[in-house]
């Protein structure tokens, strides 16, 4: 068994403890409020009515719920449903250590389970932090070439975190545990050539299904192999990992989740430095000579789309994204992101003057605009997500996302949750239509 294998597996099977502790708990209960907000929201989504239509039709046993249905469906399907349509709107966390969006993978699989087998919310909540903490450091350790290479994280590590959710729910063994995500390394997968697609949020249903699928296996004496995360032909060594040691350090001590990244635009997290940072400047769009944007270069394979034709396109682009914001459309607004926006001749020709330059000297979670106007005047401003928030007031944001997206239902949702979730509260508000 290699080091990364060997680090999960204990954390695993651990318990939650340490001084962030409660700190990390509280962060969990949010990202889960996040996560119910957005899946909900999502349900109806093409991507979510389809792969929820496939496991309708299917059938199977009344195991766990799903969002928007009022039937049950079998524990995989379930997990594969609501991974798939809570990421659908690509306004899930984030994590920039991780890259990639931890909680539409780890929460669905803890989620399914805990309904299926009557876990306390207790219980769920501290296995989707389990997951979602293992899917962070796992993600550090495959590193930038993982993703630069053209693997999706959210699909990959993901699928780790949901092993280690599900697994830690059905209360597997040390050796069990090994076996599932031994088994997990020979299942996960993503490639970021499906952003911009319905292949993205595919891949969180994916992820999760894979960890709920894996554990059960290896609850029921499946044998898998031991080094499939970091042996010779493990998972790393094939899929361009770093195997940076230094992940795992301190984990089960200090919480990597802490520094978790919610969304409140409704476009990918790497244009959102830079809208911040356009929130900044008063002007009239059509004063808007140019617009020059520095980012991190390793955003320019993920969110640089230039001549975006679909709504899901234009959240995967810095130049219509910037063209909104100055025009003054909301991009906190999922209708904002439609393929009529994407379409719409005078934002088409402000994004055509807008120009994305990569700057290695910039954050991965910062950016930096100097918008011309037609006087000459130039306006500067600087964005950055890793900006401190307290957890108080990371919750009234959160809180009024999930008004803003579910109206009155919201708050049903945000006293099911409250700091340990009310499962059968929360599973009956998911069923509803």
């Amino acid at each position: 068994m290699g080091q990364a294998m060997d680090n999960l597996v204990r954390f695993g099977v651990a318990p939650v403890m340490g001084d962030q502790a409660h700190d990390a708990r509280e962060m969990m209960a949010l990202s889960l409020l996040d996560w119910a907000t957005v899946a909900i929201a999502g349900a109806d989504e093409p991507v979510a009515r389809i792969i929820c239509d496939m496991a309708v039709d299917d059938g199977g046993g009344s195991q766990a719920s799903v969002v928007g249905r009022a039937r049950k469906l079998p524990v995989r399907a379930a997990a594969m449903v609501n991974g798939t349509a809570s990421h659908a709107l690509d306004y899930d966390d984030t994590h920039f250590a991780h890259i990639g969006h931890p909680s539409v993978a780890a929460v669905p699989a803890a989620l399914a389970i805990a309904e299926w087998i009557r876990a306390p919310g207790s219980e769920m909540l501290d296995a989707a932090l389990v997951g979602v903490e293992g899917s962070i450091r796992l993600g550090r350790w495959l590193g930038r070439n993982h993703y630069q290479t053209g693997f999706h994280q959210t699909a990959t590590a993901g699928a780790f975190g949901a092993t280690l959710a599900a697994g830690r729910l059905l209360a597997l063994s040390a050796d069990q545990l090994t076996q599932a995500l031994g088994l997990c390394a020979t299942r996960a997968a993503g490639l970021k050539s499906q952003f911009g697609t319905m292949g993205k949020p595919y891949h969180a249903g994916l992820a999760a299904q894979t960890g709920v699928e894996v554990a059960r296996a290896a609850k029921a004496g499946f044998i898998s192999a031991p080094d499939g995360i970091d042996g010779p032909q493990g998972f790393g060594p094939t899929h361009s990992g770093e195997a940076d040691a230094i992940a795992f350090d301190d984990l089960g001590r200090h919480w990597d989740i802490l520094t978790i990244s919610h969304k409140f635009h409704a476009c990918c997290h790497g244009t959102h430095a830079m809208l911040e940072a356009l929130s900044d400047i008063d002007c009239a769009a059509a004063d808007v000579a140019e617009i020059q944007l520095w980012t991190h270069p390793r955003w320019l394979s993920v969110c640089n789309i230039p001549h975006p034709k679909t709504g899901l396109e234009v959240k995967f682009s810095y130049a219509h994204c910037a063209a909104m914001a100055l025009s003054g459309v909301d991009t906190t607004a999922l209708a904002s992101f439609s393929d009529q926006v994407a379409r719409d001749p005078a934002l088409v020709a402000l994004a055509s003057r807008v120009h994305v330059l990569a700057d290695d000297n910039i954050a991965e979670t910062a950016a930096r605009v100097e918008v011309t106007l037609q006087n000459g005047a130039v306006l500067n401003r600087e964005g950055n997500l890793n900006a401190p928030m307290s957890l108080a007031d990371r919750r009234v944001k959160l809180e009024a996302k999930s008004r803003a997206l579910l109206g009155a239902r919201a708050d049903q949702v945000i006293e099911a949750i409250g700091s340990l979730p009310d499962m059968d509260a929360l599973c009956t508000l998911l069923r509803a239509p």
